[in-house]
């Protein structure tokens, strides 16, 4: 077993809060993490000075102002943001819908901006807040353009999920549906991650390889089939028009 660096001791603290858990207090870490208590402390001790951690009411610790002008710095600098903002926009102002862009690393989907044009959105999903891998059209969207030998850990894994919206029972059926995906450049589900919710996505590409997803999610009532078809058509082609720009440097 390799022995885990300090660095990355420290960021496992970082890890634990969670729009479940924001909160922690010094025992529940250790417990947690398994650190001792003066090698817990140090760690505090320092994400506190440089404010990536803050102490709250009855001794607890929740994340600190570094993560928010961080935040802010990452706004100001990512290319994807740049170059998916006026496809949101214009996609939002067209339909009755929220549109968004979620990024993909490592196993996670995380919201990146987002735009919604209703005042209570079927679905919204605010910048920061993490998805579900084996549920919904963003999910499929990615896996349907990964390298099989990255897709199947991921079919492994999510597959009670897969199955349990109908994507398919076994692996095969799984891929087979991914790939109907990936022919048809964007993927549609159905009340799949959060009810009544349509969800229309697809992905944004780097070198062919999928960095992240453009998607449009509509109250159900609003989902005509030839709605779909045609948010299909103008969520694709604004994927693919990111793909570029936030690939090669420029703006759309």
């Amino acid at each position: 077993m390799v022995k885990a660096n300090s660095q990355d001791r420290v960021l496992a603290v970082l890890d634990l809060f969670t729009e479940a858990r924001p909160q922690w207090s010094p025992e529940e870490l250790m417990n947690e993490l398994g650190y001792t208590r003066p090698t817990l402390y140090r760690y505090l001790k320092s994400l506190k000075d440089s404010g990536f951690v803050m102490p709250t009411r009855g001794g607890r610790f929740a994340l600190g102002p570094r993560v928010v002008e961080m935040d802010y710095l990452s706004r100001r600098s990512d290319p994807l943001i740049a170059a998916a903002t006026p496809h949101l926009e214009r996609l939002s102002a067209a339909h009755p819908c929220t549109a968004l862009v979620v990024r993909w690393y490592g196993e996670k989907m995380l919201c990146v901006a987002s735009i919604a044009s209703v005042v209570n959105p079927v679905s919204s999903y605010p910048r920061g807040r993490p998805m579900a891998m084996g549920r919904g059209a963003i999910a499929r969207s990615i896996m349907a353009f990964l390298p099989k030998q990255r897709a199947m850990p991921l079919v492994t894994r999510y597959a009670a999920d897969l199955r349990s919206v109908g994507v398919g029972d076994t692996s095969d059926e799984i891929l087979a549906a991914l790939k109907r995906v990936r022919r048809a450049g964007v993927a549609v589900a159905f009340g799949e991650v959060t009810p009544g919710a349509v969800g229309i996505a697809a992905p944004i590409l780097d070198a062919g390889y999928p960095i992240a997803s453009l998607c449009i999610t509509i109250a159900g009532p609003h989902a005509k089939g030839e709605l779909i078809d045609r948010i299909s058509a103008e969520v694709r082609e604004a994927a693919r028009q990111i793909s570029e720009a936030a690939t090669d440097g420029t703006t759309p």
